[in-house]
């Protein structure tokens, strides 16, 4: 045993004994031993490459000039380090009052363009009260409770992101509580600050000497095993009430706004083959405008390595939109997309993946090609991209 010179320089005037100094250490040590022992580290890196024909290569924030913003407004027509995301976790156990925490790094090009605080994605306690089934709650920062698609890209059937995801929060700093009253009825309800963090054009900001908290709630069901060949297939709705101002403007009057999703998973009696959809609504009440969309999903699983997943979506909604369409105006905006992706795990640890994706906006309103001499109703209706990407996960 090694002892610090205060350590022996106490032992040397007959303060402490050097046998309990050595079994305080060791009791320190076996102390963060305990709380190491089951704490996990992992994460992924997230790498593509896109080529977008006939587009510029310059953005304008939220609104991409050359086109749409298919995955946190990264360049057109180059290869990019996405992220770099790293976890420390330490899960909740099967002990009443139980505790752990869970920390996310978000390094890289797309934590920037998130704008996350010092590129955390998520940091918060879990704890768990034995109440009924077990209430657990997580306080701190968190992912939302909206939304078919994750942040994280691997957990997603499509590398460029939806027009509903661009919509909607992407983390909250709160307090959230989950309970499952069953096998198929769990549910959640938070209070979190009125300010979050969005993935695409909408964010939510605080207000000029006001403060209104964001309040969020949902069930989610899950079909039981009666239910044949459907088991496993989900319904999920969700609300989120903010008194930030949703075009982030801090010095509006702080009207807030309100999200609304629902989303589904269902199996097939094809066991390969599954469906998805999702509804987002979003009402900007501080600039008196609203957007809706609705994405439909479908992915079949040729082998345990490859699968075909596929997306179409259509967006009605406010001008500074998830469609990345042009900027001006207080017209509607009407825009759809179609998506494939052929997604492969040839390496071990390795997801890559090949995707084609065109979006159409009508009424001539829509994609620039980065040129100074374009005006706008010589915009481009029509957009295309084709992208290679590869998560390595650990």
């Amino acid at each position: 045993m090694k002892f610090n010179k205060w350590t022996l320089g106490l032992a040397a005037v007959g303060v402490v004994s050097l046998t309990s100094a050595a079994r305080a250490d060791e009791s320190k040590i076996s102390q963060v031993q305990t709380a190491l022992s089951n704490t996990t580290i992992s994460g992924y890196v997230d790498v593509s490459a896109q080529f977008n024909p006939n587009t510029g290569t310059t953005q304008n924030g939220g609104a991409v000039q050359g086109g749409p913003n298919y995955y946190y407004n990264q360049p057109y027509n180059s290869v990019n380090l996405n992220v770099v995301d790293i976890v420390i976790d330490k899960p909740l156990d099967e002990k009443p009052w139980a505790s752990g925490y869970h920390v996310e790094f978000f390094v890289g090009p797309v934590a920037q363009s998130m704008g996350l605080n010092n590129d955390i994605r998520q940091a918060y306690i879990s704890l768990n009260t034995p109440v009924g089934n077990g209430i657990d709650w997580k306080i701190g920062i968190f992912d939302t409770i909206v939304g078919y698609e994750s942040t994280t890209s691997a957990n997603n059937p499509n590398y460029s992101k939806s027009y509903g995801y661009n919509m909607e929060p992407t983390t909250h700093t709160g307090v959230l509580a989950a309970y499952k009253a069953t096998d198929w009825l769990s549910a959640q309800v938070g209070v979190a600050d009125e300010s979050y963090q969005g993935g695409g054009a909408y964010n939510a900001a605080s207000t000029s000497g006001l403060y209104h908290p964001t309040f969020m709630w949902g069930p989610t069901l899950t079909a039981p095993d009666s239910f044949g060949w459907a088991k496993g297939g989900t319904l999920s709705i969700a609300t989120i009430i903010t008194g930030g101002n949703i075009n982030g403007n801090t010095s509006s009057s702080g009207s807030g706004g309100k999200t609304f999703y629902a989303g589904f998973t269902l199996p097939t009696p094809i066991a390969a083959l599954k469906f998805g959809g999702a509804f987002d609504y979003l009402n900007a009440a501080d600039i008196g405008q609203n957007a809706w969309n609705i994405g439909g999903y479908a992915t079949y699983q040729f082998n345990e390595k490859l699968s075909l997943n596929l997306r179409a979506e259509y967006y009605n909604g406010m001008p500074l939109n998830a469609a990345g369409a042009y900027q001006g105006g207080s017209f509607k905006q009407q825009a759809q997309e179609l998506t494939a992706t052929v997604q492969y795990a040839l390496w071990e640890n390795v997801l890559t993946r090949l995707e084609f994706r065109w979006d159409h906006v009508c009424h001539d309103n829509g994609y620039f090609n980065g040129s100074s001499s374009e005006t706008f109703n010589s915009a481009r209706q029509n957009a295309f991209m084709l992208a290679a990407q590869a998560i390595y996960t650990f």
